[in-house]
């Protein structure tokens, strides 16, 4: 079978873009899973399955999502925040990271980093700043820290406090790759007053149902995903003061009414400050 492929995306310097769209997706299958319109028939029927094995992998993307609003609702209200690195932007969809913040405080600044153009693509489109603020994105790998520090460098000021935020992104990096040294190597870079807030899909929630899916998952991704237990999640936040309520099942993290609090959502969530 021919491969085909799509011109359907340009960049933003207007040049035609080209992807396989007979390859699944994360970002898109993510996008599919809440209720989006950038994926692809690929895409839909990869997401069917996983539903089919876990049928609450719906609900934890939303729920993931809504974890990203409160996280920055708490950092730019409460904490201060007004400069965030979000590593592993997703294809655009409501309260995105510099939507939540400039609306909070207008001067916040955003960079946002993929290593998927297509995402990218999306996001240089659609991710508007209000014009007090400022955002960014970069197209990087989470594997190469530094790269990222480097690029960032541009917009944030690495003498002020910045919240790096990496939601369900974590699962992509396997144990060979190190996570755990490259999260305190963004860390390390962080002045004190930084932040970490982080979602992690979990290897012992609803653990057969979530098993069953990253071994579907891993049979049909190019890039495979890795849960990860409450206790092997713990480390990334190592030499951090952790924000109430600690490191929590997602839905439990400071939820605004008993409706978010229920959901049956598989993912590990915390935030953490730098002294």
């Amino acid at each position: 079978m021919a491969v085909e492929w799509s011109r359907e995306v340009v960049t933003g310097r207007g040049e035609p873009l080209l992807f396989d769209t007979t390859v699944p997706s994360c970002a898109r299958i993510y996008d599919y899973w809440l209720g989006g319109k950038d994926n692809f028939a690929v895409d839909r029927a990869a997401g069917d399955k996983a539903l089919r094995a876990y049928p609450d992998i719906g609900v934890s993307a939303r729920a993931n999502r809504t974890f990203l609003a409160r996280a920055v609702r708490f950092l730019v209200g409460e904490a201060g925040i007004r400069q965030f690195l979000d590593i592993g932007t997703g294809i655009p969809t409501g309260n995105n990271t510099h939507e939540v913040a400039q609306f909070v405080a207008p001067e916040s600044r955003v960079v946002y980093v993929d290593n998927d153009p297509f995402v990218l693509s999306h996001a240089r489109a659609l991710l508007a700043s209000a014009p007090g603020g400022a955002t960014e994105y970069i197209e990087a790998d989470l594997r190469d820290p530094q790269k990222i520090l480097d690029k960032a460098a541009p917009l944030l000021d690495f003498e002020q406090p910045i919240a790096v935020m990496l939601m369900a992104i974590l699962q992509h990096i396997d144990d060979e790759d190190d996570p755990y040294k490259i999260v305190a190597t963004l860390m390390t870079a962080m002045p004190p007053g930084s932040y970490l807030a982080l979602s992690h899909p979990a290897k012992d929630i609803d653990a057969k149902s979530m098993a069953r899916m990253a071994n579907l998952l891993n049979r049909i991704l190019p890039e495979p995903i890795t849960l990860r237990t409450r206790s092997e999640v713990a480390p990334f936040f190592y030499g951090l003061e952790p924000v109430q309520p600690g490191l929590v099942q997602v839905a439990k993290w400071r939820p605004v009414n008993g409706t978010e609090a229920a959901a049956p959502a598989a993912l590990w969530a915390g935030i953490a400050r730098k002294n």
